[in-house]
């Protein structure tokens, strides 16, 4: 959506330095790659040097981000939050797709599905008996809702995501495909000598403003509920077991894996490829670092890092110890031959 320089300006809040006012921005990009007609963002110091030789309209940077070499032909637009006065310039100029609200004729439900208004529901998505769906939601093709399912207001199921049967979600939800909500956790007793699988049968309750990305699997209850709360934000590729409360504004990122009846507390992260065993609480706020594997609780606040996790300052430590044990070794050898050579003249 083209716009002049100073209507993005009035739109993200900011103030204009240098450039054309009536310049036309058509869409945004990286420092790296922004070109005539773009808006693009410096947050990071790092990035300034590419500043000198950028054809870009416009750059979004901070009060008081000193720059140098600015070219004539961009324009600064300064402001107190440039990462939020950027996203809201990418969503002026790349709006969402919007669909027709209508029910596609090749859409499969079942004639007790209850149905709000203004929906978008997709070819062959299927929705199951006593589902409903709220106002503004969009259920895209292929996406497969089961039975007793309750999607609240202005959601959106991508395709081919799977929705098993009693899942609970709120308002402004987003599940992305491939994703797989209300699964059989993974529950077995072994006895002679074959395991013998224990009924699932809880669900999965998503509150409000969740996301929920591609590939993501979160298994349902074995008897009560597997939680995900409000504001909390998961990527693509995580695994989270049954029976799991995830508090509010949880971030969780790709290839974490979470066992089962875990409580990871409001604000919590668990960065990329982390494990977290059964029965683990994160506490508020605390954080887990890439590939570290949580074997016992981690107090709010926290951060720890490594397999088995620990403090990160500790496994710093351990880490730099560890770099230095090959020299370590060496000079322990150098010191045997030294004694067993003293050893010998005595």
């Amino acid at each position: 959506m083209p716009i002049t320089l100073k209507e993005l300006a009035d739109f993200c809040g900011a103030r204009i330095e240098g450039g054309d006012l009536s310049a036309i921005i058509h869409s945004a990009a990286e420092i790296t790659s922004a070109h005539h007609g773009q808006v693009t963002q410096l947050t990071n110091s790092r990035y300034t040097r590419h500043i000198k030789g950028s054809t870009a309209s416009a750059c979004i940077i901070a009060e008081g981000f000193v720059v140098e070499d600015v070219p004539d032909n961009m324009a600064l637009l300064i402001c107190a939050d440039p990462e939020i006065s950027f996203i809201k310039a990418v969503e002026l100029l790349h709006p969402a797709r919007n669909y027709t609200r209508q029910i596609a004729p090749q859409a499969v439900l079942d004639a007790a599905v209850s149905l709000g208004n203004q929906l978008y529901i997709g070819p062959y998505a299927v929705i199951g008996e006593n589902s409903r769906i709220d106002d503004g939601s969009e259920i895209h093709a292929g996406a497969y809702i089961g039975k007793n399912v309750k999607i609240g207001k202005n959601c959106r199921i991508y395709p081919y995501a799977v929705i098993y049967d009693d899942v609970v979600i709120g308002n402004n939800v987003i599940i992305h495909s491939g994703a797989i909500i209300g699964a059989d956790g993974f529950g077995y007793k072994f006895r002679n000598n074959e395991h013998v699988k224990v009924p699932q049968v809880g669900n999965v309750v998503i509150e409000d403003n969740v996301e929920i990305g591609a590939n993501t699997c979160i298994d349902r209850g074995a008897l009560g509920s597997t939680l995900i709360g409000a504001g909390s934000k998961i990527d693509n590729l995580v695994q989270i077991g049954h029976n799991n409360k995830v508090g509010k504004n949880v971030i969780m990122c790709g290839l974490t894996g979470v066992s089962g009846s875990c409580n990871i507390e409001d604000y919590a992260i668990l960065a990329g490829s982390s494990g977290i065993a059964d029965h683990v609480t994160i506490g508020r706020g605390a954080v887990v670092m890439a590939r570290s594997g949580v074997a016992g609780d981690v107090k709010a606040g926290t951060q720890v890092f490594g397999s088995p996790a620990k403090d990160k300052k500790t496994a710093y430590k351990e880490q730099i110890a560890l770099s230095k044990l090959p020299a370590l070794l060496k000079r322990v050898k150098m010191l045997e031959e030294k004694i067993q050579l003293l050893e010998k003249d005595i």
